[in-house]
């Protein structure tokens, strides 16, 4: 149908996400999917009968803005056990209707027309746009693609009066990279003193391999003063087709996300809210997640080690980058729609997370998949 109105962008230049392209094309060519940072398997099934059981018991209204109680209560709990920090379950935590909706609600609510955002590329895809909508800049800072680390002297020269925020996302998707006691001593010497917000993506706080841990804001006093923490359930508990997750902030400024949560959203699922706050009661729920998607990383890296790619280290996350531009001077984009056309394995070029669609030479592998599809997937990749 043709439109009867004019229209004007808020975002002219941005089009279907590359991972609907690529599922596209995916599902074309019949490939097999080493793309999406969403498992294959299924998830327990007592969180299933958790979440029927809510249904049944009547649990199917809405759930309270700020979340079913026990679930708060849960969280607060699990974060003071983990990280030593104590949120107030009543002011500080909110249930959110996915990270997606918390990284929106907390960008919205606390950055203004003028502010800056700064934030690390390779990039979650929607960090940008987000800042962008509400008139701020956002000011993308290359990681190295050699060590995947950040040059901190590279933030303190971008920082200046109209800096916000600093969007930060450890363990880090696409990348695989870790904050270490360095990245932290850095990012609290620089925020020190200033208005500056942290905003910091944790939706992997769980996949830290190789006895690494994971620097969650909340664990240094400093950093939590000044940060919004956004975490996932969907992808702690295998089921991101939920779109469940939660907020942790001071309050004065939860307080300010809440005003832009409730006319989003108003509030998350309410029988999968009952679901999680019983799983949430099982630590190895999510304690045992990181040597679970560890052995996924080492079989596939195992199974890849005849391949002709260079893999990148990954120290945490669903995720491995491969390097090809040893072996092709494609594009990466053109070499990632090769492999679905001709190899038949669906992956992300990583100038998908880059605002000015930087050629790397490395496509991005999610090993989120059962066993079969990584050692199968990795048979055809050594092959090209």
């Amino acid at each position: 149908m043709q439109s009867a109105c004019s229209q004007r962008s808020k975002l002219p230049d941005v089009g279907t996400t590359i991972f609907t392209v690529i599922g596209q094309l995916s599902a074309e060519h019949q490939a097999l999917n080493l793309s999406q940072g969403a498992p294959n398997f299924a998830c327990d099934v007592q969180l299933i009968e958790g979440v029927a059981q809510a249904m049944r018991a009547g649990h199917n209204q809405y759930a309270p803005m700020s979340g079913v109680a026990a679930l708060r209560h849960a969280l607060a709990e699990k974060v003071e056990r983990l990280y030593g920090a104590r949120y107030d379950a009543d002011d500080e935590i909110t249930v959110i209707a996915s990270a997606s909706e918390g990284l929106y609600s907390a960008i919205s609510a606390l950055v203004h027309p003028g502010d800056e955002v700064i934030y690390f590329e390779p990039a979650f895809d929607s960090y940008a746009p987000i800042v962008r909508l509400q008139g701020a800049t956002p000011v993308a800072i290359k990681l190295s693609l050699q060590d995947l680390t950040i040059d901190w002297n590279e933030v303190a020269a971008a920082i200046n009066s109209k800096t916000r925020m600093i969007i930060v996302n450890s363990p880090h998707n696409p990348t695989g990279s870790v904050f270490d006691e360095h990245d932290i001593e850095r990012l609290t010497a620089l925020t020190r003193n200033t208005d500056i917000v942290i905003l910091s993506d944790e939706v992997y706080e769980h996949v830290v391999f190789d006895g690494g841990i994971h620097h969650s804001m909340a664990c240094h006093p400093a950093l939590a003063e000044r940060s919004v923490i956004v975490s996932s359930f969907g992808k702690t508990y295998h089921v991101t087709g939920w779109r469940v997750g939660y907020c942790m902030a001071p309050a004065a400024l939860m307080d300010e996300i809440r005003k832009v949560h409730q006319f989003m959203v108003f509030s998350a699922d309410t029988p999968m809210q009952y679901a999680f706050a019983a799983a949430l009661n099982n630590p190895q729920s999510y304690l045992g997640l990181a040597e679970f998607y560890q052995q996924k990383r080492d079989l596939l890296a195992a199974a890849l080690q005849k391949s002709r790619f260079e893999l990148l280290p990954s120290r945490g996350s669903f995720f491995m980058l491969a390097r090809f531009s040893g072996f092709s001077n494609e594009s990466d984009n053109d070499f990632a729609v090769r492999l679905i056309r001709e190899a038949k394995v669906a992956t992300i070029p990583l100038s998908a997370f880059y605002s000015d669609g930087t050629d790397t030479g490395i496509i991005r592998l999610s090993f989120s998949k059962d066993n079969d599809t990584l050692l199968e997937g990795a048979r055809r990749l050594c092959q090209v």
